[in-house]
C-alpha cells in the first residue's frame, strides 16, 4: 500500500450555470515529485469530463476504456450519453475491479451538462457512486480546500465566480500539501461549451 500512495488535490463545484472541475499538476511517488506537468483533469465527450486520482497505469487504461464505451453507447443509441449513466459504468468497472486480486487504483470526480442539467458524481476507487450536490474534494490536499469552500462556495455562483473559486481552494491546498503543485488546470462545462483552462506554472499564491 504505501508503493501506490499518491498526493494530489482534485475538486469540483456545482453552479448556476454549470461545473467546474480542478486539480493540481504534480504527480508524486512518495515523497518524489516524479512530474509537474501531469494533467488530472480529462475531457471524455463532447458534455463530460473527469479528475482523476490514483495509479497513474490504472488511470491510463481507464480513461481509454471509459471513452471507448461510452462512444459505442451513443453510436448504439444514437443519443448523448448523460453524466449519471457514464458515472453508473465508471462505478461499476471500478466495483469490478477492486475485487480482483491486483485491484485498480482510481478514484475520479465526474462532472458534465446533459438534458438534466449540470451534474458531478464521485466514483470511489471501491465502486461507490455519489451525486453531489454543491461541492466535493479528493486527494491529500482536500481538507485544505474544505476549508475554502466551506466559507465562500454558494449556490447562486456564476460560472466565472465559480471557476476563480476553484483556483483559490486549489492553490490553498498547494501551498500546505507537499503532494500538490505546480499548476492547476480547470474544465469549465456549460451547456454550450466545455473548455480548459490551464496554469501551466504557479509561483505566488492565488489567494
Amino acid at each position: 500500500m504505501e508503493q501506490i500512495k499518491t498526493g494530489t488535490t482534485t475538486l469540483g463545484l456545482v453552479c448556476k450555470d454549470g461545473v467546474i472541475l480542478a486539480a493540481d499538476n504534480r504527480a508524486t511517488a512518495g515523497h518524489f515529485i516524479a512530474r509537474k506537468d501531469v494533467e488530472k483533469v480529462v475531457q471524455i465527450n463532447d458534455n463530460i469530463a473527469v479528475t482523476t486520482a490514483g495509479s497513474v497505469s490504472d488511470i491510463q487504461m481507464f480513461i481509454k476504456l471509459f471513452r471507448a464505451e461510452l462512444k459505442l453507447k451513443s453510436m448504439k443509441t444514437n443519443r448523448v450519453v448523460n453524466v449519471k449513466e457514464a458515472s453508473n459504468f465508471a462505478a461499476r468497472l471500478c466495483y469490478e475491479n477492486a475485487r480482483q486480486y491486483f485491484p485498480t487504483m482510481t478514484h475520479l470526480l465526474i462532472g458534465g451538462f446533459d438534458n438534466t442539467g449540470a451534474k458531478i458524481y464521485e466514483v470511489d476507487i471501491d465502486g461507490c457512486m455519489l451525486d453531489v450536490k454543491d461541492y466535493v474534494s479528493t486527494g491529500s490536499g482536500s481538507i485544505l480546500v474544505y476549508g475554502v469552500l466551506e466559507n465562500v462556495y454558494k449556490e447562486s455562483m456564476t460560472v466565472k465566480e465559480a471557476e476563480d473559486l476553484a483556483v483559490k481552494s486549489i492553490s490553498a491546498a498547494m501551498q500546505r500539501d507537499s503532494g500538490s503543485g505546480n499548476g492547476i488546470t480547470v474544465m469549465v462545462i456549460t451547456k454550450d461549451t466545455l473548455k480548459k483552462t490551464v496554469q501551466k506554472k504557479v509561483s505566488g499564491n492565488f489567494v
